[in-house]
């Protein structure tokens, strides 16, 4: 199973000082926050995608360019690359040029993103929000996987034995979630093309989260891609960590109080109870954590929300320093324990090129089998008759 991080990038005033950082010091601390999180052996740290103040990743793929050159285990990902605003062509280009610079260590969070104005702001219709996704999405799929495409759709100009360059690394595209919190369209997609559906269960109860993983699994299973539990399942989820729980609720309360994205409605503690943010101890992170599985089934990567609301840089390393000295290396231990055999993995770029290269040599050894028995049939019918 993956563990890592995910950042939406948001600058905030620290609500303890009123200090805001500036953009600069936002975007370094991203970079600096995402080098500890491999520093402390987490998998994974992915970027959102923004093109609106308060926030600043709206250029998720120079970010991680620049993590690729830096890092050598770090799975690099986006959570979420809008798929309805960018030009599938150049999403295409992309990520497959960052695959190359990373070695393999990329994937990608398709999503439509949350905020309304940006589909204007690139000449789209919001009310064509799902449509955009299915249509750029099926494109984005044809020009990884097809070295000449010709094509023609709705919302972008036609494309004319058009070859995407460079082409995916060792011929195998970078492996993509859908993310979606409330769209059971998105999940819909996910299951159609076998990909992995990523909810970001921060803000909704956990019956919720269940519902949506639970269309995806079912969906997934129709389109004849493996049982339900063979999904590929990912989770989002907040935390903050002290030793003593009752400091952890004392220092994070005034930044949930404050945090543009919640503060000012429920109480801290009416929120932790119906949603899956956790404030406490090590130990209450893992046992939230590990409970997920009793709402979703076992699933393959869980990200979580640590550096937003104003938290000053020097408390997020603190947290990555707790995450990954305390907390994952026993929910590793605990999730690889209760397993069951017929889960697969995460995905990563060497598996699956694996699985490739696997599915070529049983095609080629039919296809020779089938060219024996072509001609043995061949030489019964031209030996002459006694």
């Amino acid at each position: 199973m993956q563990f890592g991080i995910f950042s939406v990038g948001d600058v905030t005033a620290d609500p303890t000082t009123g200090r805001t950082p500036s953009e600069h010091e936002r975007i370094k601390a991203m970079l600096a926050i995402a080098l500890k999180a491999e520093e402390v052996g987490l998998d994974v740290f992915a970027t959102g995608e923004h093109h609106n103040p308060p926030f600043v990743p709206s250029s998720p793929t120079t970010m991680l360019g620049y993590l690729a050159a830096r890092t050598e285990n770090l799975i690099l990902s986006t959570s979420t690359t809008l798929i309805t605003t960018n030009d599938p062509v150049k999403i295409a280009e992309d990520f497959a040029m960052l695959q190359h610079v990373a070695d393999g260590r990329v994937d990608l969070m398709m999503g439509r993103g949350n905020t309304g104005p940006v589909y204007p702001w690139f000449g789209k219709d919001i009310r064509e929000g799902i449509n955009l996704a299915v249509e750029n999405y099926a494109l984005l799929r044809r020009l990884w996987d097809e070295d000449v495409v010709t094509w023609e759709g709705k919302f972008r100009t036609p494309l004319q034995s058009f070859t995407s360059t460079p082409r995916p690394l060792d011929g195998v595209a970078p492996f993509v979630w859908h993310g979606s919190i409330r769209s059971p369209e998105i999940a819909e997609q996910a299951a159609f093309y076998g990909d992995g559906f990523f909810h970001n269960n921060i803000f909704w109860p956990m019956e919720h989260t269940k519902q949506m993983v639970n269309l995806y699994r079912r969906r997934f299973a129709h389109y004849g891609h493996g049982a339900p539990e063979q999904a590929i399942v990912g989770l989002g989820g907040q935390v903050f960590m002290r030793r003593n729980s009752q400091d952890a609720v004392r220092e994070f309360r005034p930044y949930f109080d404050n945090a543009p994205v919640y503060g000012h409605g429920p109480s801290l503690e009416d929120f932790t109870s119906q949603t899956p943010l956790t404030v406490g101890s090590p130990q209450q992170v893992i046992e939230r954590t590990l409970g997920f599985r009793e709402h979703v089934g076992d699933y393959q990567r869980q990200l979580f929300l640590m550096d937003h609301a104003g938290l000053p840089l020097k408390t997020v390393l603190e947290q990555l320093d707790i995450l990954g000295e305390e907390v994952v290396p026993v929910l590793r231990k605990e999730f690889a324990n209760s397993r069951p055999a017929n889960v697969p993995d995460a995905p990563t770029h060497a598996s699956r090129v694996a699985t490739a290269e696997a599915e070529l040599k049983a095609q080629q050894a039919q296809q020779a089998q089938q060219a024996q028995q072509a001609q043995q049939d061949q030489n019964e019918k031209e030996v002459p008759a006694v």
